[in-house]
């Protein structure tokens, strides 16, 4: 039987089951193991990362020379699944990954969690010790099921052979399908080892799983309403968007209304930042144009999106005389932070195209509303506070780079294609800010969850579907920091050996960036537990580790840069290099500073530009919050 997914799924499976009869002899017969492997190759999976272990060998037994999916052997079962995420980022299809239970499962945990946050399709496939030895405590034995049950979109415990391939058909279907996300299947070793006759295509069982995917009822003439009555009209678009490939509706959706385009963190490039309706990302550190729009507007359209904390600020004055129009696949986010005036729950892409007829239909009868004022508005905003950073100050004598010009050279000399990925800290939202975004799919980061360690594994992933997808053509560039990267640095070897010659530029300033501008900006100048030691020299210590070694350790290429000629040098060596990953150790100013910035907690009113430059504040509220009557967050990042 496969059991469905109670919250403590061991205590429902019986130690000693009685021999089920085989009813099925329709097929070929083989195992259990060989049937997953099968199922995988009959539905269209071309790549898979993972690491083998003993309670998931018989379904490694059963991969050879003949398998019709490469296989990517990581070095860590993290690792493995977010490289399956970035493979599934950077193709539109459902990424696999398969472990071995105890240690192996719960290692892919985080990534789980993190494709759940990021609402990417994954099938991560576990091992599990024998029915029989279920609930004994035996050798590597965890109730992955349970552990994952709060952080995975659906889970399957398989415990007869017979039910492998109906479940990784289910698997693969729900994992894309409605709101994408992670679906584990824990496969015992009985059902591993048990005969089965193999048939294709399978008939899946999923009472009740129906995603809506098109709008109902007037919520599109409502919402075509909606249109025609605002002066002051905002598309907030969301990650929701990427996963529906709806980057071509939501331009027309632009061109039509006039509304500008403003976006979160993921879904960074899905209308060209070179078209003039993209502000860029809003929020925490968004640019003032797109936060200033929202926090102005008269209608909010958000589309796949759900209004998380680093987009909203304080919740109760986000957008606050705006009327909202939330679309989204997922119903429980329909009203989960903020009521909208019109809900309309389906697929962004095909609610997107019936309701850009429902909006000429209205523009027929009503005209477009006036949006000059508005777009000059925002238009000085975009003037005044353009995306700006500081030079380094009291540089040393070998140099001190600043890290947002590294990562503005790294665009400018980028082939157009690249992919780019992140790993977690400033250098991703330097990355987010500064580099030139032109087609959809072609930024990967952890948003959600904010997961360090996330970029390489992730680069490597998106590699493959790039090797597999558009032969090659689009490089992957990562973007990550000094601390980020020392979490899955082992990766360079899968990176290296699976044939996977990405760029790597280290953003090394030598500390936990990000938790140090929040400890200068917050906490009083008091830098506990931040410093790394790995790019800053001492007397005692001396670049540990030291990048360069560290890469050419795995027999990578490894170049360093402290001046801006040598990273222009450096740079152009990584883009002519394509036989084998490069990594680039850039030494940058630690003290630099990711703005614009809305202290966590204050409304989005309060964002500063700069250290005591805010925008969206009245002088009155300028003075008042530089008081420190505002709070002590605002204050502070102003008396920084």
């Amino acid at each position: 039987m496969a059991t469905p997914t109670p919250l403590q799924a061991f205590s429902g499976v019986p130690k000693a089951p009685a021999a089920e009869k085989q009813s099925i002899v329709d097929g070929e017969k083989m195992t259990g193991a060989q049937a997953l492997v099968r199922s995988l190759e009959d539905l269209g999976v071309k790549d898979v990362f993972g690491i083998p272990g003993g309670a998931i060998l018989p379904v490694y037994n059963a991969i050879n020379q003949h398998t019709k999916f490469r296989f990517v052997l990581t070095r860590h079962e993290q690792a493995a699944g977010h490289a399956a995420e970035g493979y599934a980022v950077a193709t539109g299809k459902v990424g696999v990954c398969i472990v071995t239970s105890g240690p192996g499962a719960t290692n892919v945990v985080t990534a789980i969690a993190d494709a759940n946050m990021d609402s990417i399709p994954m099938v991560v496939i576990t091992g599990q010790v024998g029915v029989g030895a279920i609930g004994t405590d035996a050798f590597q034995e965890a109730d992955i099921v349970g552990i994952t049950y709060p952080v995975a979109k659906h889970s399957y415990l398989v415990t007869n052979a017979q039910d492998v391939p109906r479940v990784l058909a289910e698997a693969y279907y729900i994992a894309g399908s409605g709101r994408p996300g992670p679906v584990v299947v824990d496969l015992t070793k009985t059902a591993q080892n048990g005969q089965m006759y193999y048939s294709w295509p399978q008939r899946m069982i999923l009472p009740g799983y129906n995603p809506t995917t098109k709008a109902h009822g007037h919520v599109l003439s409502d919402a075509a309403k909606l249109f025609s009555q605002s002066y002051r009209p905002v598309l907030y678009v969301g990650g929701g968007a990427v996963r529906s490939n709806a980057g071509k509706q939501v331009k027309e959706l632009a061109d039509l209304t006039g509304a500008p385009i403003v976006t979160t963190l993921p879904a960074r490039g899905i209308v060209p930042d070179s078209d003039p309706k993209v502000l860029g990302m809003l929020g925490m550190h968004g640019t003032i144009a797109a936060t200033g729009a929202v926090q102005r507007c008269d209608l909010l359209v958000a589309i796949g999106s759900r209004f998380s904390d680093r987009v909203t600020g304080r919740l109760d004055s986000f957008a606050p005389a705006a009327r909202v129009i939330h679309i989204d696949i997922d119903p429980a986010e329909i009203g989960k932070n903020r009521q909208p005036d019109v809900p309309i729950v389906g697929d962004v892409a095909e609610v997107l195209d019936d309701l850009i007829p429902e909006i000429k239909r209205q523009q027929a009868i009503h005209s477009k509303p006036n949006l000059k004022p508005w777009w000059a508005q925002i238009n000085e905003w975009r003037e005044k506070y353009p995306t700006t950073y500081d030079e380094p100050q009291d540089a040393p004598v070998d140099g001190s780079l600043s890290p947002q010009w590294v990562v503005e050279q790294l665009s400018k000399n980028a082939d157009p294609e690249t992919i780019w990925v992140a790993g977690v800290g400033q250098h991703q939202m330097w990355a987010s800010q500064l580099i030139d975004f032109e087609h959809p799919h072609s930024w990967i980061s952890s948003g959600g969850l904010g997961t360090m360690g996330f970029g390489l594994p992730a680069a490597i992933g998106a590699k493959v579907g790039s090797q597999r997808e558009f032969n090659g053509r689009k490089p992957v560039w990562l973007i990550d920091g000094d601390g980020s990267f020392q979490m899955t640095s082992e990766e360079l070897a899968t990176a290296l050996l699976d044939h996977t010659p990405i760029k790597i530029a280290i953003i090394n300033n030598s500390v936990y960036g990000m938790v140090r501008q929040w400890q200068t900006l917050f906490f009083d100048h008091h830098y506990s537990a931040t410093s790394l030691n790995d790019g800053e020299n001492s007397d005692d210590i001396v670049d540990v580790p030291d990048f360069v070694k560290l890469a050419e350790a795995y027999d990578c290429v490894g170049l360093r840069a402290f001046t801006k000629d040598e990273a222009i040098e450096a740079i152009k060596k990584a883009n002519a290099i394509n036989d084998r990953p490069v990594l680039i150790d850039f030494r940058v100013w630690k003290d630099a500073m990711v703005w614009p910035m809305v202290p966590a907690g204050a409304s989005n009113d309060e964002v500063a530009y700069r250290p005591g430059v805010r925008p969206l504040l009245s002088p009155a509220a300028q003075a008042k919050a530089a008081s420190g009557a505002t709070g002590n967050a605002v204050a502070a990042a102003d008396a920084a």
